[in-house]
């Protein structure tokens, strides 16, 4: 045994004498690029009049919907693409384990043993004792130096992917809440337009059998009994359609939440939702806030790294192997002194010519960080104009339902007065029936109306990121591995 220890310090040292060549590395360092970062918002609310923390918290418990809460909470802990996100990080965080392994060096034992019988046709080549065994056991080491850094950008290059699979993981995450969000307040809203469809239809029933019993009496013509018919018509036409839709926005949410298709638990009507407030934002935020944004980056990150990977191609590679052991012709004799074995060498490698083989990877390499820098600041442009476009949308969509309910007010009135001059004899049935026309339009449009503010308020969360999504992550599939931690050396 005290042989074999010191044939170990000598392998280290003969391995250590690697260490001050792995100093340079090739290819450019990441440094972020500049970005034409707008200085605020259009129609963003001053700092000053709105809860700071909106966007650190749950945001979606302000629609103060337990039905929603549920359902948000079933979506985190069963979602598919979650459980699918969570293990591609552990995939990127396999990768760079193995690529960081090659920095060190690589230990193994081998173990062999046969029984051979020589010809003895070959005097000169046959043993003295035939048949004969032979019996080895070896500690094996190698080592190629990271002399011009390509490892080394290899490991920056897969660190940076799993920076970016777990940015993608947290996206998901923010994708699945306001998805479940969204999907809920459309069901909500096709709720609200099937129960007036349904009132509607009702009322024109009532309206239909009046006008059939005066149509008896000789008291209307068949001309305002056609006219009913047709209204009732068109409100029953509206509503298997609404029931149709209803049950496929039933069967997406299903779907996100992670259960098979089926109906959906209810909470709220749509008009009794809160309205969460507007979070505060600046758009240089979100260039930390956002997961794409984070993606985008970390995928850039590594593409950087990567021409460094190729331009160190050029240079020699330098590996250092070692063999310690021993062998005998028996077990019994294997760990004598005369057994003992062993070998150490370097070998330098370096392409002479290539017919412009690393030239080409280098150019490669060179265009897919151009590209993932087109990319990067496509992502952040696009996050800029969601965000604006979330925030206009909020006030404006807020003006149309202050409208829209002005409308619905003014024409219920026109509607109730209509009848009453028809049932006094001083207009005829057409002016009932363009105000009933008129109010049921738009009782479907104010539902319509109440969607999209609560809609516009779930995308403008979507859009400024934050954390909310640590919040909403601590329910969602966790990867077996943090990935604020390296990979062990050795396994």
């Amino acid at each position: 045994m005290r042989r074999i220890d010191a044939m170990l310090r000598r392998a280290a040292i003969v391995l250590a004498l690697g260490l001050p060549l792995a100093g340079c590395m090739l290819g450019p360092d990441y440094k972020r690029p500049d970005l034409d970062v707008p200085p605020q918002f259009r129609g963003a609310t001053p700092q000053g009049s709105v809860d700071a923390g909106a966007a650190e918290a749950a945001w979606w418990r302000q629609f103060d919907d337990p039905a929603l809460d549920a359902l948000i909470s079933e979506g985190l802990r069963n979602n598919q693409d979650l459980i699918a996100a969570a293990a591609r990080v552990e995939q990127f965080y396999g990768v760079l384990g193995t690529t960081r392994s090659q920095l060190f060096p690589q230990v193994g034992a081998q173990v062999a043993g046969s029984r051979t019988r020589a010809s003895e046709q070959t005097i000169a080549l046959a043993p003295t004792i035939n048949p004969y065994n032979s019996v080895q056991a070896n500690l094996l080491l190698s080592w190629e130096i990271d002399l011009f850094g390509r490892t080394r950008r290899l490991t920056e290059a897969a660190t940076a992917e799993l920076q970016a699979s777990e940015a993608f993981r947290r996206g998901t995450v923010l994708s699945v809440v306001t998805a479940i969000t969204s999907g809920y307040i459309n069901l909500r809203e096709q709720d609200r337009e099937l129960e007036v469809s349904r009132e509607t239809l009702g009322l024109r029933l009532d309206a239909l059998n009046l006008f059939e019993r005066r149509f008896k009496g000789g008291v209307v013509s068949d001309v305002e009994v056609s006219q009913a018919r047709s209204e009732y018509a068109t409100a029953l036409r509206s509503i298997p359609l609404l029931e149709q839709s209803i049950v496929q926005l039933e069967n997406a949410l299903a779907n996100l939440v992670g259960r098979n298709p089926g109906p959906i638990a209810r909470g709220k009507p749509i008009d009794q939702l809160m309205l969460p407030p507007v979070p505060p934002g600046l758009p240089s935020d979100l260039l930390a806030r956002r997961p794409d944004i984070v993606q985008a980056e970390q995928s850039l990150i590594a593409a950087n790294a990567r021409i460094g990977a190729a331009k160190a191609a050029y240079f020699p590679t330098i590996s250092l192997t070692g063999a310690f052991g021993q062998a005998s012709r028996s077990l019994s004799d294997l760990w004598e002194g005369p057994s003992r074995m062993w070998t150490y060498g370097a070998n330098i490698a370096m392409p002479l010519f290539s017919a412009g083989a690393i030239a080409g990877q280098v150019t490669s390499a060179e265009a897919a960080q151009r590209q993932s820098l087109a990319q990067y600041r496509k992502v952040v442009q696009a996050a800029f104009s969601e965000t604006e476009n979330s925030l206009n949308g909020i006030t404006t969509s807020r003006t149309a339902l202050d409208a829209n309910q002005q409308q619905v007010d003014a024409l219920g009135n026109y509607a109730r007065l209509a009848r009453k001059r028809f049932e006094g004899g001083y207009t005829s049935y057409l002016e009932v029936l363009d105000a009933d026309r008129n109010l049921f339009s738009a009782r479907l449009q104010l539902a319509q109306q109440q969607g999209s503010v609560l809609l516009q308020s779930a995308a403008l969360y979507r859009s400024l990121g934050g954390g909310w999504v640590d919040v909403a992550d601590q329910e969602a599939p966790q990867p077996g591995v943090n990935v604020s931690e390296r990979p062990r050396a050795f396994p």
